[in-house]
C-alpha cells in the first residue's frame, strides 16, 4: 500500500476560518481514508447523527460533505473542488462503492437517512433545524413533511435561494435570518458541488453549529421525487434507479463519472497511479 492510500486521520494544523474547520472541529473529526485523493470519513450512520447533535449550542464547528461517486470524481477534476471536500468537519461515504472501498466497520451515510435520524434523535435535546435550498416551496414543505413525522422537530426557519449567486443584499437577508433564529444545523439542498461550493464559502460566518449538504433528501422527504427501493440502495443501483427517472438530466453523469470512477480506483488500488490528499 503506497503512503496515498494509507487510512489518514484529520489533518492536525490548525487552519484559518475562512480555508477549514476550527480546532474543536479537527477534535470531533473520525479518521479518513484515501478515495483517489478524498479523505472519507470512517463513520456509521450512528456516530456521524451523534458528531450531529454535538453541535447543539456550538457555532460555528464548520460543513458535512455528504459524498457519492459523482462527488469524487468532481474533485478528481477539480483541485479547488477536492480542497473543499478535504477541509470539511466530515466528508461521509454516502455512496456504497465509498463503502465498500472502506476499512471493515464503515457504514454509508446517506443524506436523507442522515437527514431523518438527526431530526429524530435531535429531538431529545432541542436541536434547532433551519432548511436551505430546494426549488420554490419545497424547503416549506419539507418542514411540514418533517415536523409531522418528528412532533416536536424544531425549523428554526427556511430560505430557498435563486437559482444563481446570492446578491449582497440576498446574502445579508440569509445572514440576518440564520443570527434571528439561531440554527444548530442548516441543511443544504442545492445538490453537487454547488452545496459543497456554498457550504465552504459562508460556513464561518453563518450563526450555526454546522452546515450540511444533502442534495436530493429535500426532494425526496418533501415527496417530489421518489426515491430508489431499499434493495436497490444496498447493492449499489440507486444511481441506476436515477437514471432511469431522469435520464436526460442524469445520463451524462453517471455514463461517463461511473466508468471513469471504476478505471481510476484500479489504478488506484494497482498503484499504477498516486492519489495524494490534497
Amino acid at each position: 500500500m503506497s503512503p496515498s492510500d494509507e487510512p489518514i486521520s484529520s489533518p492536525g494544523a490548525t487552519p484559518s476560518r475562512s480555508k477549514g474547520p476550527p480546532p474543536q472541529a479537527l477534535s470531533r473529526s473520525k479518521g479518513r481514508y484515501n478515495v483517489l485523493g478524498v479523505g472519507v470519513s470512517e463513520l456509521t450512520l450512528a456516530s456521524a447523527c451523534e458528531l450531529v447533535l454535538a453541535s447543539r449550542n456550538s457555532r460555528p464547528l464548520g460543513y458535512v460533505c455528504v459524498t457519492p461517486v459523482h462527488a469524487v470524481s468532481e474533485a478528481c477534476a477539480d483541485a479547488s473542488f477536492r480542497k473543499i471536500l478535504n477541509a470539511s468537519y466530515l466528508t461521509t461515504p454516502d455512496g456504497m462503492p465509498l463503502v465498500w472501498l472502506a476499512p471493515p466497520g464503515v457504514e454509508r451515510v446517506y443524506g436523507p437517512d442522515l437527514m431523518l435520524a438527526v431530526c429524530d434523535a435531535g429531538r431529545a435535546v432541542g436541536l434547532r433545524h433551519y432548511f436551505y435550498g430546494g426549488a420554490p416551496g419545497v424547503a416549506e414543505v419539507l418542514r411540514e413533511k418533517l415536523t409531522a413525522r418528528f412532533p416536536g422537530l424544531e425549523v428554526a426557519g427556511t430560505f430557498t435561494p435563486p437559482y444563481r449567486p446570492l446578491s449582497p443584499g440576498e446574502l445579508a437577508e440569509l445572514h440576518a435570518d440564520v443570527a434571528h433564529t439561531r440554527p444548530d444545523v442548516i441543511w443544504v439542498g442545492l445538490g453537487t458541488p454547488k452545496q459543497e461550493r456554498f457550504m465552504a464559502a459562508h460556513w464561518s460566518t453563518l450563526n450555526a453549529g454546522l452546515l450540511i449538504g444533502v442534495g436530493a433528501a429535500f426532494d425526496f422527504h418533501s415527496g417530489r421525487v421518489r426515491q430508489a427501493p431499499r434493495w436497490m440502495q444496498r447493492c449499489g443501483l440507486e444511481w441506476f434507479f436515477r437514471l432511469c427517472t431522469e435520464p436526460r438530466r442524469l445520463g451524462p453523469r453517471y455514463l461517463k463519472t461511473n466508468p471513469l470512477f471504476l478505471l481510476r480506483v484500479l489504478a488506484q488500488k494497482t498503484g499504477l497511479k498516486k492519489y495524494p490528499l490534497g
